[in-house]
C-alpha cells in the first residue's frame, strides 16, 4: 500500500513516496502531486487543489520531488507542482501549475469520482 495516499486532499509532500512499481499497481482512479513544501508555485496552488478535490472520494498522492528522485523523472515532471491523473498507474493527463480549482477539476471531467 502506498503510505502517501490518501482520499480526498493529502496537504503534505511524502519524502518516502511510492516507487514507480507501486505506482504502476494501483487500480482505479487517483492523482498523483509532484512538489515540494518550500515551492511558493506549490504553496500557491494550494488552496485550488485542497478545493478542487474536497469531497472527492479518490486517492491524492503527494510527493516531495527533486534531484535523484527517480519517480517524478518517470514522469517526466519538469515543473512544479504538476498534478497527474492516473487510471491503474497510467499517466492519462496533468495540469502545471494549476492556480484555479477549475483546472483540476477539467482533469476530472470524463472520471467517476
Amino acid at each position: 500500500m502506498i503510505q502517501a495516499a490518501t482520499t480526498g486532499f493529502n496537504p503534505d509532500y511524502a519524502e518516502d513516496g511510492p516507487t514507480i512499481e507501486e505506482v504502476q499497481a494501483l487500480q482505479g482512479i487517483a492523482i498523483i502531486e509532484f512538489g515540494a513544501p518550500w515551492c511558493g508555485y506549490c504553496q500557491a496552488a494550494e488552496p485550488a487543489v485542497k478545493e478542487a478535490l474536497a469531497g472527492l472520494s479518490i486517492p491524492h498522492i503527494k510527493v516531495y520531488d527533486g534531484k535523484g528522485k527517480r519517480l517524478g523523472r518517470y514522469f517526466n515532471v519538469k515543473l512544479w507542482p504538476t498534478l497527474i491523473l492516473l487510471n491503474d498507474g497510467v499517466d492519462i493527463e496533468r495540469v502545471v501549475r494549476p492556480i484555479h480549482p477549475d483546472e483540476i477539476g477539467d482533469l476530472l471531467t470524463d472520471v467517476d469520482t
